[in-house]
């Protein structure tokens, strides 16, 4: 892979990752516009992908080391759970964490080789990003509820993060506007829409990091693979600051214009 092309999939990577327009989507689109066989590099998904998760670690440190912290303290004094869950928002957070994971889990085990199969492609992909614009959209129509986040908002949010293997349906655009139309702030549903990735991308990659043993890295790939981290880890960082800033006086319902535009695109491009 050449150090240009690893370095627009890692800015590819890094800003959509974050941004409610695909990852996959882009990355999909991006892998046939520059005509290499990408398909197959699992070193190079599994490095850009690190580079992303380090960018949410680094964003959310403080939460993360709150979140840490306070499960040390449950495991130290288990018999306190329930008075912990109900005074330590960090114990009910981090509970809402693991029940977000249970439907994103079922999906990936049980179906991920057959979406691979089936919409892996230009064509299925620019199909999804419409439907991925008029998702976003439609949180412009909805109404305001002071409500929380809960157990059950967690696990609807959780299936919405399932939905999102499908390539071209944006992770964060799907959990966000559910979170929204659930009536949860918005800054509160972002922060936990991109608290929920990290077990889920950890997982992930742990699976990909034993492909990635199994197949090797060439010598030859590391320059490469260092400009993918490096460019996914700082645009992931600076695209996830911007998307919060944005929802809080904006929402995402105008990234749906961009959506639209690529998937339009893509299917005149790749009919």
């Amino acid at each position: 892979m050449e150090i240009i092309d690893s370095f627009i999939l890692g800015l590819i990577q890094g800003l959509t990752e974050f941004l409610p327009i695909s990852s996959s989507g882009h990355l999909v689109l991006g892998k046939e516009l520059l005509g290499g066989d990408f398909e197959k590099n699992i070193t190079f998904e599994v490095v850009v992908h690190f580079g992303t998760l380090c960018s949410i670690l680094l964003y959310y440190k403080k939460e993360i080391g709150a979140i840490l912290l306070s499960i040390w303290e449950l495991l130290k004094n288990p018999a306190e759970l329930s008075e912990r869950y109900e005074d330590d928002r960090n114990i009910k957070l981090s509970w809402f964490i693991l029940i977000s994971m249970i439907p994103a889990m079922i999906v990936g085990i049980t179906m991920e080789d057959l979406i691979e199969e089936t919409f892996l492609s230009p064509f299925p992909v620019s199909i999804m990003l419409l439907v991925t614009g008029a998702i976003l959209f439609s949180t412009s129509f909805r109404k305001e509820y002071p409500n929380r986040l809960t157990k059950g908002s967690a696990f609807g949010i959780g299936l919405a993060q399932a939905f999102a293997i499908l390539p071209g349906i944006s992770r964060s655009g799907s959990t966000i506007s559910l979170g929204l139309y659930l009536g949860i702030k918005r800054e509160e549903v972002a922060n936990f829409s991109f608290l929920m990735v990290i077990p889920v991308i950890g997982g992930a990659m742990l699976l990909k990091t034993i492909e990635m043993i199994e197949v090797g890295v060439p010598f030859e790939t590391m320059w490469g693979l260092i400009v993918g981290f490096i460019t996914s880890f700082i645009s992931g960082y600076f695209a996830l600051k911007y998307l919060i800033i944005l929802l809080r006086h904006k929402g995402i319902h105008p990234f749906a214009w961009y959506c639209w535009a690529i998937g339009i695109i893509g299917l005149i491009s790749f009919w």
